[in-house]
């Protein structure tokens, strides 16, 4: 092989037009998930103070929001929803009446061109914020799975194209698959949260869908911090189970998995660049402390070049505006 002074490495980065020829890695629009938070009530636009830049929504500021991420040229949301009313069962989780679910009919009447998905989980509606029904302190899987069964046909009666489990439960996205196709959504796919870290990085999200837990953590559902090996057995199950899409959460710390997982699976595979990622960029950049808009773009791409086919990102009306002013 040429070595070096024959072989340089460096002409290929001398020319910023070379440059771009010979780019590996290409951040599009295509690859944009936009997660959106939706509460009941009129005009409403509520600042989350540890997310600058994000909202809770009343549905008429959403469907603002919807036709700008249209205009944009984002193909794609993902819904969290905040009810009026909590109760230790997540009661309107899967009421017909639920604010996803007027959110989702709403957009479908209004919005066109855009693919929503609902998060499925009852973190956001259950009065003590834990993603399942309690026996005591227990978290009971059985008995959880079928009402996330239950909310996942509620969602896809309202209009939602994809439906995103994110509890971590056992058998719960057979149960979901299971589910719609004895209703005869044969059709709608599940983006499965596969592999889902127990992670700090969450806090600011539990901020803006007031999930906090009311007491302990998510750890005995959610996964250890330190393995790779249950990744690759989580994912496994699912895709077993019938998902057509498996994420992992959170993506930047989990570059690692999301390259295992897609090396594995060689099937459509997401990552969600949650709250903490996002808002400790945004923090910094405030700061002066780095370049927020270098340091956005360079996470988005490390996420891509890492395996995933698609980011869930609070960054994708920056980076769509980023596209447009770059082409």
């Amino acid at each position: 092989m040429a070595t070096y002074p024959t072989k340089r490495l460096r002409r290929l980065r001398y020319n910023p037009l070379i440059r771009n020829m010979v780019r590996e890695t290409i951040l599009t629009k295509n690859d944009l998930i936009y997660p959106l938070f939706v509460v009941p009530g009129k005009g409403i636009k509520n600042p989350v103070k540890s997310m600058p830049g994000v909202y809770q929504l009343s549905i008429d500021n959403l469907i603002k929001e919807c036709e700008e991420v249209v205009s944009l040229g984002i193909p794609a949301i993902i819904l969290f929803g905040i009810p009026e009313h909590k109760d230790e069962k997540g009661s309107e989780a899967y009421d017909d009446n639920g604010i996803i679910q007027k959110a989702v009919r709403e957009i479908k009447a209004k919005v066109k061109d855009l693919v929503v998905i609902t998060d499925v989980c009852l973190c956001e509606y259950t009065s003590h914020g834990h993603c399942g029904l309690l026996n005591g302190e227990e978290i009971l899987n059985d008995e959880t799975v079928s009402l996330l069964a239950k909310e996942a046909i509620s969602h896809a009666e309202a209009g939602a194209d994809m439906i995103a489990p994110s509890d971590m439960m056992d058998g719960r996205v057979a149960a979901i698959r299971k589910s719609l196709d004895y209703k005869g959504f044969t059709n709608i796919p599940i983006i499965s949260y596969a592999v889902k870290y127990s992670s700090g990085y969450y806090g600011p999200f539990r901020d803006a869908a007031d999930s906090a837990p009311a007491f302990g953590d998510r750890r005995s559902h959610q996964m250890d911090i330190a393995n790779r090996d249950e990744a690759i057995r989580e994912a496994e199950s699912d895709v077993e189970e019938g998902a057509d899409i498996i994420m992992v959460k959170p993506a930047g710390p989990y570059l690692d998995i999301i390259r295992r997982v897609k090396d594995k699976f060689e099937m459509p595979t997401a990552a969600y660049q949650v709250s903490g990622e996002y808002s400790m960029i945004k923090a910094a950049a405030q700061n002066n402390w780095i370049d927020g808009e270098r340091v956005m773009l360079e996470s988005l791409i490390s996420i891509k070049r890492a395996g995933a086919d698609m980011i869930l990102t609070y960054f994708a009306k920056d980076v769509a505006k980023w596209i447009d002013s770059n082409k």
